[in-house]
Order: C-alpha cells, then structure tokens, then sequence
C-alpha cells in the first residue's frame, strides 16, 4: 500500500495523527473499485466559495493547501449549491434529499433546544447506505433538533431550557435516523447546551453556566470550551476511520463547527492568515480536513475511499468582517454576489471537491451544476442500489460527473432558498428571484420600481445587471417550473408526492 504524506504536514506530526500505522499489505479487495466506496462527507459551517484559494486564486489570501491538494488528486465543482443559504435547512437537504422548504422549516434556523425537523419515518442518506451495508457515523454539529429528556415530561424548545434531563435518552437525532454511530453537538458552537453528545446520551451533564455568543447563556458542561470543540472532531473522525475494517463499506457525515462562530482558532493557528480571526479559523479548518484525509491515507481503503469537502452555505459576512478582507485583497464570496442568508450566489453557492482515487481522475475540473440534495442519489448509484421513488424527491446523481460524463437528470432547474424564505430558481445560465434584494442580510442600494430579477448567469456571474424587464418570457417559464416543482412535491420523475406544510413563493 502506498502511504500518501501530505508535503506540507511533517510526518511525525501525521504519525501522531494516526496512530501506529499497519505495515502489512492490504486485503486484496480493499482496494477493488468494483466494491462499494466509502464515502466521508465533509461539511464546513459558514465556509465561502471563494475561501478556498483553489476555486478563487486570483483574490484568495488564505493558504488551504489541504483542500487544494484534494483538488489536485480529484475533481472540483464550480457550480456546486446549498439548497440554502443559512446552516439547518440545508443539513435537512443533505441527509434527506428533500428541499427544505418542503418541510415545516419555511425560514430561519433551529437552536440548541429545538424538537426534531427530520420526521421519524423519513429515510435519510444513512439509513439507506445502512439498508445497503454500510457502517454510519456522524460526528460534528447535528443542527437538526433533537427530542431533549427532560424531568417534568415538558418538550424543550428554542434558545434555553431548565428542564433538560442530563442522564435521559435523547429522542429524534442521528442514531435514531440511520446512524449507527454520532458524537457531537446539538447545534452550532454558539448556541446552549454547551455539551457534547454520543449516540443517544449527554457526555456527562451541563452543570455549569457559560456563554459562546453574546446574548446566549446556557448551560454548558464544566470542561467543554469553544476552541477544543473542532479539534475533537477531529479526533473521533480519525479514529472512527480507524476502527474500520476493508471487508465492509462505510458513510461518515463529518459536521464541522468552523469556521462559524464563535471564532476560535486553536493557539498554534492564530496569527497565521494575517488576515483576521476568520482567516486564521479557515486555515485551521484546511487543517483539519487534512487530518482527516491523512487519516484516510494511512488505511487500507483509501484508494476506494471517497472525500468529498462541501459548505453548508457561503461566508458569514459580519462575524468575518468581509469588508475588511476585500480591502486586503480577499473575497469570501469571490467573483460572486451576497454572503450567507442570501438568494445571491454568494449565500449558496459553495466549495465542492471530491477526491476518490479509484473513481475520478485526478485533477479534473466540472462545471456542471448540482446541489447538496444530490448527496442520495449519487450515494445509492455508488452502492449499485435502485433509489425507491417515495425517497429523495429533489435528488440527482453527480455519478457521472465523476467521470466527465453529462448529469443525466429529469430535474428542469436548481431551487434556491434564503433565510427569509424568499426563493429563486436557476435553470442552464439563467437565474430567477422572486425578491427585489438580497432576500437575506445583505442590504444594498436596490433601483426604484424592482420588485423580481433575472440574470444571465453564464455573462454576469456577479448578478450586476437585472434583466427581468427584457426577458419577461424567460423569466414565466422559470416561474412555471418553479410553481410546478412546489406544487408536485418534487423536482425529479416519479409520482407526486405532499410537502409538509403549505408552501408559498414569497413575491417580494
């Protein structure tokens, strides 16, 4: 077996990653492309397009030379999307196939105490690959909601409880939707409790007061703080990847907690970007990726073994302070429009590469587009498995792409979302939003009389010139498809299926 050591990590700092390594050869099917792949799904929080200095290397600042390698070694998407701009409806997206905004979630996020979005009965990712014979684990942030234990039989909800049972079981998260195996978080790093979680049960109890984000007291465990929370992601990934064997495919859905707030780069990593607190936790999140792909390395599945590194949404732009990148020269978003929240490019659009030796060539480079709904189909074509109908409504295999191919898809268009709720829809090289504005945090000067836009995607990447007045059949047609998506409860072939809820397209 050929050992990859990444050229920028010494190697006694990978050995100490690692562990002690194998010396003996490799099972002969460990390695055979006929064999399911592992897969390990990297998600970053708040990590922006142009963070990544392989897809933005004219106006990239920050060194990411773990993600760029992974690149080399395999292939990146320039036209990747969140099915939303903001953190929780697109982790529903991800695990379930299904547009959000199909579910009860018609805006905004959940928080630390919120009940569970993913219905008990609906398949996810990891249940299916589970059905197919794969291991699962998730580790990282769930964000999600979960059913808290609590001692007078009251559901938790929101931003804070009292009432949280510390030694009960918890209800409704990942291991009771297809994970054979979840240490983690209930929500983001800065939202209570402040304490970690494995499989269904508290790690200790939240005894103690603390604050990662103004304004969010909660409870919190003694010793858990902040800046130990991603390197311990870190830490039960790579040994979760160790504890695998080769005669049996695995599924890991790593949530990292960076770079969002609250932003804490470990000692060793501040100062490093010279470009802020944001720049250093970017460089540090490279560097966890890169754990994790050494990792990887040093078993005896990685030819066959599938990374794929992706964001949940683009860069925050506040907590960063982007206006003060851009004067350095760095552009979260890169040539793209907005930032988190918003219906521009610049809130969904995300860093997407995949490296998988036995399947991609390396250095490939695609600019087809797909979203982070397209996780399901494209793992159960990997598994050789038929995906039912009744499953992974919005849907479509990347599988092709891997290889150079045309996406075969009865999918008309991409559906956007912003944490407002406004939508937009995006077909080949046009775009259409249903929102005078950004439809999220960004507030800019918007021309009097504007109500929709439409843009050319292909010629104005950057969204600069609405062209919704000149191309008005253009833009009927994208708002038929995209009433006609609504309407039959998927986007994909097969029978029509109910959202959960009543979904109006929010006109302004």
């Amino acid at each position: 077996m050929k050992t990859f050591f990444h050229p920028l990590l010494p190697a006694p700092a990978l050995l100490c990653l690692i562990g002690i390594a194998t010396l003996a050869a490799p099972p002969e099917t460990a390695n055979d492309p006929t064999r399911k792949p592992n897969i390990v799904y990297i998600l970053a929080d708040d990590l922006g397009y142009g963070d990544v200095h392989c897809l933005n290397p004219e106006r990239c600042k920050i060194t990411t030379p773990h993600m760029d390698q992974l690149a080399a070694d395999g292939i990146m998407f320039t036209d990747a999307h969140s099915s939303s701009s903001v953190c929780t409806p697109t982790r529903y997206s991800i695990l379930t196939g299904r547009y959000n905004w199909r579910s009860k979630k018609q805006g905004g996020v959940l928080h630390g105490f919120d009940q569970p979005l993913i219905a008990p009965d609906r398949v996810t990712v990891a249940g299916f690959l589970k059905e197919q014979g794969y291991n699962t684990a998730c580790i990282g942030k769930w964000h999600l909601g979960l059913g808290l234990p609590t001692i007078d039989g009251k559901a938790t909800r929101g931003k804070n409880a009292d009432n949280v049972d510390w030694r009960g079981r918890i209800n409704g998260g990942p291991v009771d939707l297809g994970f054979d195996y979840y240490h983690g978080i209930s929500a983001s790093l800065d939202m209570p409790p402040y304490i970690f979680i494995e499989n269904a049960h508290f790690v200790g109890e939240a005894t103690a007061t603390k604050e990662f984000h103004p304004r969010r007291v909660g409870p919190a465990h003694p010793d858990l703080e902040a800046v130990d929370v991603l390197p311990e992601i870190s830490r039960q990934t790579v040994q979760y990847i160790q504890r695998q064997q080769a005669d049996k495919p695995f599924f890991m859905y790593v949530a990292l907690t960076s770079p969002h707030t609250p932003l804490v780069p470990s000692k060793e990593w501040q100062g490093k970007s010279q470009l802020g607190t944001y720049g250093d936790f970017v460089m540090q999140t490279d560097a966890i990726i890169g754990e994790i792909t050494t990792a990887v390395d040093a078993s005896h599945f990685a030819e066959n073994t599938m990374i794929i590194v992706t964001s949940d949404n683009g860069c925050s732009a506040k907590p960063a302070k982007a206006s003060e990148l851009q004067k350095a020269g760095h552009y979260p978003s890169g040539e793209f429009r907005g930032y988190k929240s918003d219906l521009w490019d610049g809130g969904h659009r995300v860093p997407f590469i995949v490296r998988w030796p036995a399947g991609v060539e390396a250095g490939s480079v695609s600019d087809q587009t797909i979203c982070l709904t397209d996780l399901m189909a494209t793992s159960a074509e990997l598994a050789g498995s038929s995906m039912p109908q009744s499953i992974g409504e919005d849907s479509v295999s990347f599988a092709p792409a891997l290889k150079g191919k045309p996406i075969v898809s009865s999918r008309q268009g991409v559906i956007h979302h912003s944490i407002s709720g406004r939508f937009a829809y995006r077909q080949g090289k046009w775009k259409l939003l249903l929102t005078a504005g950004s439809g999220g945090w960004t507030k800019e000067k918007i021309p009097p009389g504007t109500t929709r836009q439409l843009y050319d995607m292909e010629a104005d990447p950057g969204e600069q010139v609405n062209l919704y007045a000149k191309h008005p059949e253009v833009a009927q047609r994208l708002l038929a498809q995209l009433q006609s998506d609504v309407r039959r409860g998927r986007s994909t072939d097969g029978p029509d299926l109910s959202n959960d809820v009543q979904v109006k397209l929010k006109a302004r």
